[in-house]
């Protein structure tokens, strides 16, 4: 898969991540919010069960070499939807994603920088240094009141 092409998904990862709350939040006004989550992440289950039944190209079976950390992923995104679900009709859609945005970039720099978890190292220049602060202060104007 090309550059151009994981971008563009990324960028509709992006729209379903802003989507994603608001629809969360809808099922948690008539159910409960950590029922919305588990509801969620059911849903979720199934749908990746499909996908990998009929277009999995790698093997579960590779899970009992992994880490116990490595699998701990389920539990940030199920923390991460739940929080979402949480936050949103209290502060908005707007203000908990760029509160979000602004932990992921603080993060994914540390990450990237020092080459975390066995991947790339990226190192943080000036370029991406400013590029992050001009993110920053756009998250910091959004979140002014």
């Amino acid at each position: 898969m090309n550059q151009i092409m994981l971008l563009f998904l990324m960028f509709m990862g992006g729209i379903a991540i802003a989507i994603q709350p608001s629809i969360n939040g809808r099922l948690a006004q008539k159910i409960g919010a950590l029922e919305s989550s588990l509801i969620s992440f059911a849903v979720g289950t199934l749908f990746l069960a499909a996908v990998v039944l009929f277009a999995g190209k790698g093997s579960i079976r590779g899970v009992t070499n992994s880490s116990w950390w490595e699998l701990t992923g389920g539990c940030l995104g199920a923390f991460f939807v739940s929080m979402t679900i949480v936050a949103i009709p209290r502060i908005g859609t707007t203000a908990a994603l760029t509160t979000a945005i602004f932990a992921q970039l603080t993060t994914s720099v540390i990450l990237d920088h020092f080459g975390l978890f066995g991947f790339r190292t990226i190192p943080l220049d000036s370029k991406r240094a400013i590029g992050v602060a001009l993110l920053m202060a756009g998250a910091a104007l959004i979140l002014k009141k």
